[in-house]
């Protein structure tokens, strides 16, 4: 559950410092005191989408920092140390989660998990598990065919969740079977081309079999053929100026001679040089041998190597300009015989695939059926609990009927989710939409939330204004489910209406002060005469009419001995 929210600088909140607790929490205030940005707050801690808009004018960020008690262990705890995060242990395998989120005036957002900067998206995986948020844009959405199906789905629990899990199993496969098929049925033709072409390519690749690097060589080797004669000239001049064949002095006699004119002159430091010569001319004699060799390949070479070099250089440019260079054209040979025969073996893998198809069909059928039953089942239960919680909230004559149709497939299934209400025996089921008055939608709204919350294994619930629209015996209602729903989770509820607020453990007031901010000192916890007070407030608007403090302390009794 949430322990403490600390806001600063939100909206017109320039501080203040919430104490939830356990049970049932009310938070009420006039028209524009910032309750709204209670939820706000909450809603950044959890990861939404951050607005500039939010911050409070003349303020540079806004930001908002909570404290959860977790299990010390658990979903939350791996994801929190995940990120990088620490959880602070408090006894009894329970720890505090420090979670914070600031927003500057510019639009950029930062988020801090247990006490680690970490990305909005970590805020967004811990709410899955920390906090459901309902609200009159929940009711909005619950409108819709597809979050009527996932309410349905999250009230049938790991029944639904399985049967869907397996269900979307089946339907990628058969979905990427299905595919597979199509694309070699209706590419046949171009395939078939595609094959030819490649397979004339690869013995093109084949007969000229290249070598990597082959056509940087032929270059070297065709531009010291071309110039044979001026290469021969020097080589030739080189090697005679280091080991003469005709007896001219060289550089190997020269070092020679130093060396041993060095060596008869006896000093140990020219000796030293002496050997350094002697290196001098081993290194001479072997470039004269490299010389020689090089003399003796170009005299075996003539026009013709020349011709027959140009020619395979022309054959290895053709694989160049053809596949934008060597290294290609050699990795098509090694990578093309595979998908040569993947196209070649088409017409096996379509007999094989029809089949597989076909199976996939089948067991998609089967897990789409039970699919349909799991929601089934889980709607009738579901249309039992909602329309007891009508009852529950004045609406004694309305049933709720949560109808399964068959639809069109889909990733999520073959079912046409719908809420249907009836507001009266004989009448018939009509949409939620259609079928109540404004009150009424809020009540049936909640009354499917309320059950739902039920099922979740989330500990804290968040109700933002769902009361809109209801008052008297219904909001008495409202109040004694919310109170009910907190005897196994937490609920914190934002409300305009005495009659829920006074079924609230705890009880906190936001006020506006005088120059349009809310601080600190502004947020408090209710108590005795001062909670009666604002009871009396919400009730007539004049927290010290005595009409409205009787009726105030009549429903704090009421709510006492609910």
């Amino acid at each position: 559950m949430i322990e403490e929210m600390r806001l600063r600088d939100l909206g017109v909140i320039a501080e203040a410092t919430l104490p939830f607790g356990p049970g049932f929490t009310a938070v009420t205030g006039e028209t524009g005191a910032g309750k709204t940005m209670v939820v706000t707050g909450l809603g950044l801690l959890l990861g939404a989408r951050a607005d500039s808009g939010a911050v409070r004018a003349g303020a540079p960020q806004a930001s908002v920092e909570g404290v959860w008690i977790v299990p010390e262990d658990g979903a939350v705890a791996d994801r929190v140390r995940e990120a990088g995060g620490d959880l602070e242990p408090i006894g009894g395998d329970r720890a505090e989660l420090y979670l914070a989120r600031t927003l500057s005036s510019e639009g950029r957002s930062r988020a801090a998990v247990g006490g680690r900067t970490a990305p909005a998206g970590v805020l967004a995986d811990l709410a899955e598990h920390l906090v459901v948020v309902h609200g009159q844009s929940e009711q909005l959405r619950l409108k819709s065919a597809a979050a009527q199906r996932d309410a349905l789905d999250r009230f049938g629990g790991d029944t639904i969740a399985t049967a869907l899990a397996a269900y979307r199993e089946a339907y990628d496969t058969w979905r990427r079977i299905d595919a597979e098929l199509t694309t070699l049925t209706t590419e046949r033709d171009a395939r078939a081309a595609e094959a030819e072409a490649l397979r004339q390519t690869l013995e093109e690749i084949e007969q000229i079999a290249p070598e990597p690097g082959e056509d940087v060589a032929l270059a070297e080797r065709a531009e010291r053929l071309a110039n044979a004669e001026e290469l021969r000239a020097a080589a030739a001049l080189a090697r005679e100026g280091l080991s003469s064949e005709e007896g001219a002095p060289d550089v190997s006699t020269l070092l020679a001679e130093a060396r041993r004119a060095l060596e008869r002159a006896g000093d140990p430091s020219l000796t030293a040089i002496a050997e350094q010569l002697a290196d001098l001319g081993y290194r001479a004699a072997d470039l004269a041998v490299e010389l020689s060799g090089f003399l003796a390949d170009l005299d075996e070479s003539g026009p013709q190597e020349l011709a027959a070099v140009e020619e395979r250089r022309a054959a290895v440019s053709s694989l160049v300009r053809a596949h934008g260079s060597l290294d290609a054209a050699i990795e098509l040979l090694e990578t093309g015989s595979a998908r040569l025969a993947e196209l070649d073996d088409d017409g096996d893998r379509i007999e094989r695939l029809t089949v597989q198809r076909e199976e996939a069909r089948a067991d998609l059928d089967a897990r789409a059926a039970a699919l349909t039953a799991a929601r089934t089942e889980a709607a009738a239960r579901l249309s039992t609990a909602v329309t007891e919680e009508l009852r529950a909230l004045a609406m004694p004559d309305a049933s709720l009927t949560v109808s399964v149709a068959a639809g069109s497939e889909s990733a999520h299934g073959r079912d046409d989710v719908a809420f249907l209400l009836a507001p009266h025996p004989g009448a018939d089921p009509r949409p939620v939409a259609k079928g109540a008055s404004g009150g009424e939608l809020s009540r049936v709204m909640l009354a499917i939330e309320v059950v739902i919350a039920g099922t979740d294994p989330v500990p804290t619930f968040v109700f933002d204004e769902v009361d809109a629209g209801i008052g008297g015996a219904a909001a008495i209602e409202v109040g004694r489910r919310l109170a009910k729903l907190a005897e196994s989770a937490q609920v914190i509820a934002v409300t305009h209406l005495a009659q829920v607020a006074a079924f609230a453990n705890n009880h906190l007031n936001v006020v506006k002060a005088s120059d349009g901010t809310v601080t600190t000192s502004s947020v408090r916890a209710l108590e005795g005469a001062e909670r009666e007070a604002e009871m009396a407030r919400l009730l007539s608007g004049m927290a010290d009419s005595d009409a409205a403090l009787s009726h105030a302390r009549e429903l704090l009794s009421l709510s006492a001995t609910a």
